[in-house]
């Protein structure tokens, strides 16, 4: 029996909500974010959950918070009628494992969920952080030398130096151009020789079913671009035809976004709330961690997700986050 099913976590954690719901934490809520579900642990991408993992999480969840819509949730701020431990679940990008792996959990404990959608990898290739990720797991021990076009050298040599790399070329491929970070992507492409990849995407017809299950599809621009980045013209087309994109797809209007890699000041800036704000979107989200209320802009509404690996510190750690002021 995993500690999530253990009835002194769920009633510790009811009660500490219970107690902060009605003192400094009501008419809160807290939005968890994911991006993709494993069917089985993977050593370079210890951040994700397996399933196993995501099932304990919303069982705790199903258990000891109530998890609404952020539609729901809006509305319900908006009024000031927010239950007690209210919690929203989101997922980033649109990794084909949210409808495979993530749906059946979901349903199983009749939980709502939102999935922020990239429009330009539907059904389609791989984003550029899956090909690096995808170049530094086949990659023989040694060194990547990518001294020429200044990113620097990066030790393959054991498994702690392999995550280690990872987690730099990443950040540092990030801020490049889109351009450039193109060029660098298909250099790692030829560099394991590899034909053909795997192709982790939603398809078209998974969003139309998520769609169908009652899952909340929110845009997340065409390309995942950083978007201070980007030039004006180019930022609004990111921002306004993946809406577009998303909406011929499920056949209404797309009103949740997310900005990508959400940092407020450094991934994005107030051109972009003016253009989400233009573009017709309700809500926006960050990835800054706590929970939002009333007073919270609507277009920077913070989102972010617990990495503890134990229930009642999961569970612990998003009471702390529906506190105001602590995140």
């Amino acid at each position: 029996m995993h500690a999530s099913h253990s009835p002194l976590t769920g009633l510790t954690l009811r009660a500490l909500g219970n107690a902060l719901g009605t003192t400094i934490g009501r008419n809160r809520v807290c939005v968890i974010n994911y991006h993709r579900v494993l069917h089985s642990p993977e050593p370079l991408l210890a951040s994700e959950p397996d399933v196993d993992t995501f099932r304990w999480q919303m069982e705790l969840l199903a258990r000891c918070f109530h998890v609404m819509s952020l539609h729901d949730a809006l509305r319900a701020i908006a009024v000031g009628k927010v239950p007690q431990r209210a919690v929203c679940i989101t997922f980033d990008d649109g990794y084909r494992s949210i409808h495979e792996l993530a749906l059946p959990v979901l349903r199983e404990f009749g939980l709502p969920a939102t999935v922020f959608v990239t429009s330009g990898y539907i059904g389609q290739g791989s984003m550029w952080n899956d090909r690096i990720i995808a170049t530094v797991q086949a990659l023989p021990a040694g060194e990547l030398d990518l001294e020429d076009i200044g990113l620097g050298t990066y030790q393959l040599r054991n498994l702690a130096q392999r995550r280690h790399s990872l987690e730099l070329l990443i950040e540092r491929s990030k801020y490049l151009p889109p351009a450039a970070r193109d060029n660098l992507v298909d250099r790692l492409d030829r560099l394991t020789d590899k034909e053909t990849r795997h192709d982790p995407m939603l398809t078209r017809d998974m969003i139309i079913d998520l769609n169908h299950h009652g899952i909340d599809i929110g845009a997340h621009t065409v390309s995942h671009p950083i978007l201070t980045s980007l030039d004006d013209q180019t930022a609004w087309h990111e921002i306004a035809g993946g809406k577009a994109q998303l909406e011929a797809i499920i056949g209404k209007s797309v009103r949740l976004f997310a900005y990508p890699n959400g940092k407020d000041g450094k991934d994005f800036d107030e051109r972009h709330v003016a253009m989400v704000r233009k573009a017709g979107f309700d809500a926006a989200f960050t990835t800054a961690a706590g929970s939002f209320g009333r007073c919270h802009d609507p277009f920077k509404l913070p989102r972010s997700r617990p990495w503890d690996d134990a229930p009642l510190t999961f569970g612990l750690r998003l009471l702390r986050w529906l506190a105001p002021g602590a995140p």
